[in-house]
């Protein structure tokens, strides 16, 4: 039987030393492995029963020197490189992040003061320099919009933008929150039929953080406005309390919705509970005073 101090335990089996010791001589002839190991101050014998996993390495830094963008990355984790590095004398492996995911994570830091709900891909990606301009009677909602972003200030006025499916209601307010977000002003777009189901059903969980956050966000977009079921609970209780609450403190607040203002009132008076004219003008005054009111027509860009 072979010499038991020239084994090395593995994983619930040994390994030959001589074909560690030999393994790992041939992966030197490498240079970048050579190089590798070289710059690592470690015992040759740990060095040696890591030889494989330092492979590894060497294959994924190879990968890294030739990659010509994070799209064409061949490493296991897109955008890092698996990498050995010395923690308190031992020999750790981690995963290191590439330039080009550093580049993207700078870049994409600012989604991180955006907090959507229920919104497609296209509308958290809405960028300033993709609006489509060609049409005449978006202009005016356009110039609104680019103004908003330029003279920002806190406490300024939102915007009611009302118009027909598709127009691109959602987009424009999107790129206009998005572009504030890279100053570090932090903002919420919620699509509000389906946020207030969510909101029904999760009072044992969450519910107050989604609330209380809706409620003070610097900047929020209550999006599709009107398309939701209307109930006591839904104006009263919520809808109501969050819009009184902006407004006293001052907070900017944008809607969109297929209504004008005349038929979102008419939508709010008719509940569940029967005719509640009062109540529903009530939540009318408080957009009002929370908006400026614009109306865009243009044809569905859903197509």
């Amino acid at each position: 039987m072979k010499d038991m101090n020239n084994m090395v335990k593995g994983l619930g089996f040994y390994y030959d030393e001589s074909s560690l010791v030999k393994s790992y001589k041939e992966a030197l002839k490498d240079e970048d492995f050579k190089n590798l190991v070289d710059n690592l101050n470690i015992e040759r014998k740990e060095l040696v029963k890591r030889t494989t996993t330092l492979e590894e390495c060497v294959k994924e830094y190879k990968n890294c020197k030739t990659c010509p963008n994070i799209f064409e990355c061949k490493n296991k984790i897109e955008g890092y490189c698996y990498s050995p590095m010395i923690v308190d004398g031992m020999l750790e492996f981690n995963y290191v992040i590439c330039k080009y995911k550093k580049e993207i994570d700078k870049a994409n830091k600012y989604m991180e003061n955006i907090y959507t709900y229920n919104m497609p891909k296209d509308i958290k990606n809405a960028k300033m320099s993709d609006i489509y301009t060609q049409s005449k009677s978006r202009h005016e909602t356009i110039k609104w919009i680019f103004d908003f972003v330029k003279n920002y200030k806190k406490e300024a006025k939102g915007l009611y933008l009302n118009g027909n499916f598709g127009c691109g209601k959602t987009y424009l307010i999107s790129a206009a929150f998005n572009e504030l977000a890279k100053k570090d002003i932090k903002s919420a777009i919620i699509y509000w039929p389906e946020f207030l189901r969510d909101l029904k059903s999760s009072f044992d969980s969450g519910y107050n953080e989604k609330y209380e956050y809706i409620k003070n966000v610097e900047l929020l977009l209550i999006d599709d406005i009107g398309a939701e079921e209307v109930t006591g609970w839904s104006r009263d209780e919520i809808l109501g309390t969050i819009l009184q609450y902006r407004m006293q403190e001052h907070k900017t607040t944008f809607f969109t919705s297929n209504l004008t203002i005349e038929e979102l009132e008419n939508h709010f008076s008719n509940s569940k509970n029967g005719s509640d004219i009062v109540k529903a003008r009530r939540i009318i005054e408080r957009v009002k005073q929370l908006t400026v009111n614009l109306t865009m027509i243009g044809e569905n860009l859903r197509k």
